[in-house]
């Protein structure tokens, strides 16, 4: 099987590397859920952090409402919500009188309950040793972000993906002195 070739895009992406060291960070949180050794976190996920502070601040929400605030799709948090579920830490929530019958709201069990003060703690010092690694950045994270977004919002990826494709579609410029008539 041939090498990876760096300068065939195919074989290249920027994002990698992103979504590597997301994914390290993440490793590195449930590292931490790991470490409290309580039967409360078996089946613990990172991404269930923040729905479950809101419920157990709020109390019982809408799967739309948890979208809403998490800034994910319905389907997603929909998603989040059934594993959330499966690992026993939310439940249905009684219809309130007068509520719409078809918006499932679910609460926080009592064990998800037990680790709130653990979910807000490690939150905040996600939040904090995040800060700080921005902050000892040539070039801050959060600055790569707004930039990124002022430069989409001249020309949205789609339409830069799509220039990119047109011009992928067209035939190749043919050598110097390459006549097509040649090539057929």
């Amino acid at each position: 099987m041939p090498d990876p070739d760096p300068s065939d895009l195919v074989d290249t992406t920027l994002l990698r590397p992103l979504f590597h060291l997301l994914a390290a960070f993440d490793r590195e949180i449930l590292a931490l859920y790991a470490d409290l050794d309580s039967p409360d976190a078996d089946g613990f996920r990172s991404h269930f952090a923040g729905p479950l502070i809101q419920l157990t601040r709020r109390g019982p929400l809408t799967i739309r409402q948890l979208a809403d605030r998490a800034e994910v799709t319905h389907s997603a948090m929909s998603q989040t919500v059934a594993a959330m579920r499966r690992g026993g830490f939310v439940t249905d929530a009684p219809i309130l009188a007068g509520g719409d019958r078809r918006a499932r709201a679910v609460l926080a069990t009592d064990k998800a309950a037990r680790l709130t003060t653990f979910l807000e703690a490690e939150w905040r010092s996600t939040e904090s040793t995040l800060r700080e690694l921005d902050a000892e950045l040539p070039y801050s994270l959060s600055q790569v972000v707004a930039d990124v977004e002022q430069a989409l919002a001249g020309r949205s990826f789609r339409d830069r993906l799509r220039a990119h494709l047109a011009s992928a579609r067209r035939p190749r410029a043919l050598p110097p002195g390459v006549g097509e008539d040649e090539v057929r």
